[in-house]
């Protein structure tokens, strides 16, 4: 894979921490963000699993070769390596080969038809928006009624764009792994969504719809979903790798973070671009410049690890420069508990942090600024 970023430096994503929700290929992520400098807090939300026996794809596999199907839709690399691989343990992967020789192949995406050239086949196009409904879409319009259409399921069943072929086709499925829901019983998940509601996570990543629906199911069991949700509303990026990806979040008006190309190296250049542009803030102040990155700030030639609460109260007056922030505001700027005390301790906390004095000031009966 590769991910390189013009001007990659290893301080690049010093100071800020990014949430790994995905389980299969996170290594990737983990090391192109870490290497940058990043703190990690992988927690996967989904695991791609086999069967216990792979009896059923065989059986499935079998089935395909009988019908000889005129049309395959490929949907993952991952899912067409692994089918190919049970095939041949079994014995019948020539089989498998020859019989989709004589089918028209298309396929969801690059990766998949990877996939498909990797077992020896050619694919005769791919889906316009490399999704599985613009795939089914490309071919209803594409085929006359009648046909045996094979599908590659993808980890999640997806019964509504089924159910478009069934209409007008005979299908016939083979689904060569699953995902399972890990949920809130696991540790991990339940620091990530911590993490998240408390502001101390700059970015979640995502690479599956599934592993973005497993999060929020998490969430809500832990009586958490709706400040999650404000969270990445707000303060906490959602970075997805495409639209698929993205469309769980959508539904819950989120707008996350995507590139143009679906791919997890433009997903990985994307993050690093948008935290170094638009998430590092410089002031200067009559005490000298300070530089918020993340949960480091820079200040008097000093680089200060900040605890997430009184983080957010600098994050917001660093806002408004020089402006007084009334202490309503400052309270309704903390994550989670929010009172006026909680609000006043953490004011003197950052300070003692900072350890500049007169760098925020206090303001008698109005609030707090940064002294610019």
């Amino acid at each position: 894979m590769s991910d390189a970023v013009p001007g990659f430096r290893p301080d690049q994503l010093e100071g800020f921490r990014i949430g790994v929700t995905s389980d299969r290929r996170s290594e990737d992520l983990i090391d192109a963000f870490e290497r940058r400098g990043a703190r990690v807090v992988h927690a996967p939300t989904l695991r791609v699993t086999h069967a216990e026996a792979d009896s059923p794809l065989i059986d499935d596999t079998r089935a395909m070769i009988a019908a000889a199907p005129a049309v395959l839709l490929a949907t993952t690399g991952y899912g067409i390596r692994r089918w190919f691989e049970v095939a041949d343990s079994a014995g019948i992967g020539d089989q498998l080969t020859d019989t989709l020789r004589g089918a028209r192949i298309l396929v969801r995406g690059p990766k998949t038809r990877g996939g498909i050239r990797a077992a020896g086949l050619d694919d005769d196009g791919m889906s316009d928006a490399e999704t599985t409904e613009s795939l089914v879409t490309r071919t209803l319009a594409e085929t006359p009624p009648g046909l045996v259409i094979a599908v590659q399921l993808h980890g999640t069943t997806d019964e509504r764009q089924l159910d478009r072929l069934r209409q007008r086709h005979r299908v016939l499925t083979v689904a060569p792994y699953s995902w399972n829901h890990i949920g809130r019983a696991d540790e991990r998940v339940q620091r990530l969504i911590e993490c998240a509601c408390a502001r101390s996570l700059d970015v979640v990543t995502f690479t599956s719809a599934p592993a973005v629906d497993a999060l929020l199911i998490a969430a809500e069991g832990m009586g958490m979903l709706e400040q999650l949700l404000d969270a990445f509303r707000s303060d906490v990026i959602a970075a997805v790798v495409g639209p698929v990806t993205a469309a769980p979040l959508l539904a819950h008006g989120i707008r996350p973070l995507q590139p143009e190309r679906f791919r997890m190296g433009a997903l990985i250049r994307l993050v690093c671009e948008r935290l170094e542009n638009e998430r590092v803030t410089r002031i200067d102040t009559r005490h000298g410049p300070i530089t918020l990155r993340g949960s480091i700030v820079d200040v008097a030639g000093l680089r200060v690890a900040v605890p997430a609460t009184p983080l957010a109260l600098l994050r917001r007056l660093a806002a408004d420069p020089g402006s007084v922030v009334s202490r309503a505001e400052l309270t309704a700027a903390l994550p989670g508990a929010r009172d006026d005390h909680v609000m006043e301790v953490s004011i003197s906390r950052l300070r003692h942090t900072i350890g500049i004095p007169g760098l925020i000031t206090t303001v008698v009966k109005r609030g707090y600024r940064l002294d610019v």
